[in-house]
């Protein structure tokens, strides 16, 4: 008889267990929400999608907008299904992160318009008026001969980020061939001043020790600009001194997308 009560308790406690898991799975299931943007299924959670309350977004999920759906039973919204990545990952990070190279500001702006995400809204146009405003400015890096300005080589461009890269990669070759950070050359925000440049047959070359020691020519330097400034997309403008004959003999390059 005991057996038996203790039979139906355990039998009663399975299903009990089962009852709860079965409607945790349900309560799981029903948090999660599948959009159609533009022929583009996004599955993410209920509480994403409302975390902006009054945005378009949250006024489907709790029935104030009244939204279509598509042959499987999926909300549709007639929007642009690859620029949804993003608001869609603004709403999860809380902050706006963009791959590197975007170039859709403004359409990205006109959907978190759309989707009255103000706080994004705002967020898209700043950054859209700095790159505007970067993109106006021209960026320019020199390298120069400490004792004599006249001597070496400028490379002017309107993408700050690129002036930066050019500049650390130079800084990284210097730093390979030397013992420390000599002070044989020094860095500052737009210039890297090397302590002695000595004409050879060969070119300019930028000497760093007693014993002869260089970091590479000038021509190189430039060689190395121009194959980096293309890979990236941008391309040579104009040789800024073109009485040389030829943009190896130029004191200057010009980059521009």
């Amino acid at each position: 008889m005991e057996r038996k009560i203790n039979r139906r308790e355990k039998e009663s406690e399975e299903k009990h267990s089962n009852s709860e898991g079965s409607e945790q799975d349900k309560d799981y299931k029903t948090s999660l929400i599948t959009l159609n943007v533009g022929g583009y299924l996004y599955i993410t959670q209920k509480q994403t999608l409302t975390k902006y309350p009054d945005s378009f977004l949250e006024g489907i999920i709790n029935g104030k907008i009244m939204c279509p759906f598509d042959a499987d039973g999926h909300y549709f919204i007639d929007r642009d299904g690859l620029l949804f990545r993003h608001i869609l990952n603004f709403l999860r990070n809380g902050e706006l992160l963009l791959p590197e190279g975007f170039r859709e500001n403004q359409l990205l702006a006109q959907e978190a318009d759309f989707f009255q995400l103000k706080v994004l809204s705002d967020a898209v146009k700043s950054r859209w008026e700095k790159e505007q405003l970067a993109s106006r400015e021209t960026t320019f890096l020199e390298i120069t001969d400490s004792h004599d300005r006249s001597q070496g080589l400028r490379i002017f461009c309107n993408a700050p980020d690129f002036i930066a890269k050019i500049k650390s990669r130079i800084v990284l070759v210097s730093k390979s061939r030397l013992d420390g950070f000599p002070e044989e050359f020094s860095v500052s925000s737009n210039i890297i001043q090397f302590k002695y440049f000595i004409k050879s047959e060969n070119g300019t070359r930028l000497v760093l020790k007693e014993d002869n020691t260089f970091v590479c020519t000038l021509e190189t330097l430039k060689f190395e600009a121009i194959m980096m400034a293309l890979k990236c997309g941008f391309r040579l403008l104009t040789s800024l001194d073109c009485s040389k004959g030829s943009i190896v003999h130029s004191d200057a390059l010009h980059f521009i997308k």
